[in-house]
């Protein structure tokens, strides 16, 4: 009965997710898709949710981490163990809806060189917007600020199903994040330097310097949460998406215009720091600095990963202006205000 599905793995990375995994793994466990198993992660949780697993859910693989490796190790050490064809990395705030797999299988089947993919994510309380983290496929600008169809910086729209066509993007949210097996092991699978954040949007950016590309699939549908491990406005947040982003800037920019960019980006930084002080936030002003200084320490060390630049990635989904000025001086709060001859075909 199997023999013509490929064979996928959902694996969810878990930790202290009591909560989540009981409110959220019925909907997922229930998924119909025929070539199915999963695996709970667990990065060295101190709470119960892997005694919850074993005992209402007792046909799940679990994989045991020694100590919390964040996302990004995390989901490496765990993948180790998984045998697929398809990963689904989906995270733990995830509710899942009927037949959800099926076309972005589908999808990525009638498209060898699509290496990965991500549905269509819309907030869990919110249903009729999109969620932050992903919307409707992923973008980035000039110097590194990702956005969504469907949410520019921290606005996020109301999904009308001006987003539903199932296009090349520039990243797959990690948030639930399809994966052909292969292409996750010849790419190196996340960096684990970035332990959580932006680390699915450098190895998206990775893959298409292997020539891969990475799509969308609208008519999948997911309702997430967000924030479930760390709330937007956690100092710890800013601290890691303000390094990994520069890191990221490092790692897959070209020679030619990786110098420019990167100092670019320290002085918007700065501009950044400037508003959470003047808005008291000390902790994230503190994270700025912190974010700097650990990218310079590790700047060598970095460097050292560039060797899979081989030549001209494919580049659907890079915006070739600077998203802040058209978002607060432009006022274009929505995906769809931006020219689309600001973007690379």
């Amino acid at each position: 009965m199997t023999t013509n599905y490929p064979k996928v793995a959902i694996v969810i990375l878990n930790w202290n997710g009591r909560y989540f995994l009981e409110k959220f793994l019925p909907s997922v466990f229930n998924s119909s898709y025929p070539n199915l198993s999963f695996v709970v992660g667990d990065n060295a949780s101190v709470d119960d949710s892997v005694a919850f697993v074993r005992e209402y859910y007792p046909t799940i693989q679990i994989v045991q981490n020694a100590a919390n490796k964040g996302f990004a190790g995390g989901y490496n050490a765990v993948l180790e163990h998984v045998d697929a064809d398809y990963y689904v990395l989906l995270n733990s705030d995830v509710e899942v809806t009927e037949n959800w797999i099926e076309p972005m299988i589908a999808m990525l089947e009638s498209n060898p060189n699509m290496a990965a993919a991500q549905p269509k994510i819309r907030s869990f309380h919110e249903r009729n917007k999109f969620e932050h983290a992903g919307a409707s496929g992923g973008f980035i600008d000039a110097y590194g600020y990702p956005f969504c169809r469907g949410r520019m910086l921290s606005h996020t729209e109301e999904d009308k199903g001006q987003y539903d066509d199932a296009i090349d993007i520039f990243w797959a949210t990690g948030a639930a994040l399809f994966i052909k097996a292969h292409a996750w092991r010849a790419s190196g699978g996340f960096d684990a330097d970035f332990f959580a954040h932006m680390e699915e949007i450098d190895l998206c950016w990775r893959l298409k310097r292997m020539g891969f590309r990475i799509g969308v699939c609208p008519s999948s549908v997911v309702y997430h949460v967000g924030g479930g491990t760390l709330n937007k406005s956690n100092p710890r947040k800013t601290f890691l998406n303000f390094r990994n982003n520069l890191m990221m800037l490092q790692k897959n920019l070209p020679f030619s215009s990786a110098f420019r960019v990167i100092f670019i980006r320290l002085w918007l930084d700065l501009l950044a720091l400037l508003q959470f002080l003047f808005k008291g936030k000390l902790g994230d002003v503190w994270a700025i600095s912190r974010a700097h200084q650990e990218f310079f320490w590790y700047f060598f060390r970095t460097a050292s990963k560039r060797k899979h630049l081989l030549g001209p990635f494919l580049r659907q989904g890079y915006y070739k202006k600077l998203l802040i000025s058209a978002y607060f001086l432009g006022g274009k709060k929505k995906f769809s205000s931006l020219s689309r001859k600001d973007f690379i075909p």
